[in-house]
């Protein structure tokens, strides 16, 4: 693998993660417990698939094969996907979603923190304005951790069963590939093994004050979203997503 293919890759990464998350909240639209959080959580699914739009687009671009975002996101089989493992799991409970939004905001955080230093000036501008919608979505996910936890007797068993439930799958957050190493040499990307733990340290910070009790962080992991392995969810959400544009070929609204 070259260093553009590397960065292909990478990039891609970034996208799809952002793409199937946003995909999985906008599925909520309408069914919020209330009005305003129907609207923030529909416009935090917004700020995913447009930051997926950017990062697709560059791929397309950094690919140089002529392939655009729209084809990156609709013509391609489960196994091209490098989404992150735990965007592809059910939204579940109201607990759950936002426990998975938390876990991943925080690791999208630090992540978005070290790429506005990149090399790259289309990753580090993207980064710069995606954080500022990240940190957002860290403080707003962050408030419903404490909430829960701290909440009632129910509130705080399900969120402890949605961290439980999610944990085996936040180790595929920080996989590594020889790719990288290649990025990561020419500071294009930041070592992204090394940002566990903070993220493990900020995590925990949040959950010991929502009096939630962090698994074990050397427990077993899923792995594989990096060779294109993922759950079984990912083929129903591309069968969803992709359905019209495969239907009907260059479809325009």
């Amino acid at each position: 693998m070259n260093k553009q293919e590397a960065l292909f890759e990478f990039v891609l990464r970034l996208g799809d993660s952002s793409l199937i998350l946003g995909h999985r909240l906008s599925e909520l639209c309408s069914y919020g417990p209330y009005l305003e959080e129907d609207i923030a959580t529909t416009n935090i699914a917004l700020d995913l698939v447009g930051q997926s739009r950017i990062l697709l687009t560059y791929a397309g671009q950094v690919e140089n094969k002529g392939r655009t975002e729209d084809q990156l996101a609709y013509l391609r089989d489960h196994t091209q996907y490098r989404c992150a493992l735990l965007t592809e799991l059910k939204n579940g409970d109201f607990a759950f979603t936002n426990a998975r939004l938390f876990i991943f905001s925080s690791f999208h955080f630090l992540l978005l923190t070290e790429l506005c230093k990149s090399k790259d000036e289309t990753l580090a501008a993207f980064a710069t304005k995606a954080l500022k919608e990240t940190t957002y979505h860290l403080r707003h996910s962050s408030q419903w951790m404490l909430r829960f936890g701290d909440g009632t007797e129910e509130s705080h068993s399900r969120l402890q069963n949605a961290l439980d439930e999610m944990w085996m799958y936040t180790g595929d957050l920080f996989a590594v590939t020889e790719g990288d190493n290649l990025l990561v040499s020419d500071r294009i990307i930041p070592d992204v093994a090394s940002l566990k733990t903070k993220w493990l340290e900020n995590i925990s910070k949040v959950f010991s004050e929502a009096t939630i009790k962090v698994p074990d962080a050397n427990a077993w992991m899923q792995k594989g979203s990096r060779e294109g392995k993922h759950t079984e969810n990912l083929s129903y959400i591309l069968g969803e997503m992709q359905v019209l544009a495969r239907a009907i070929p260059n479809a325009e609204w």
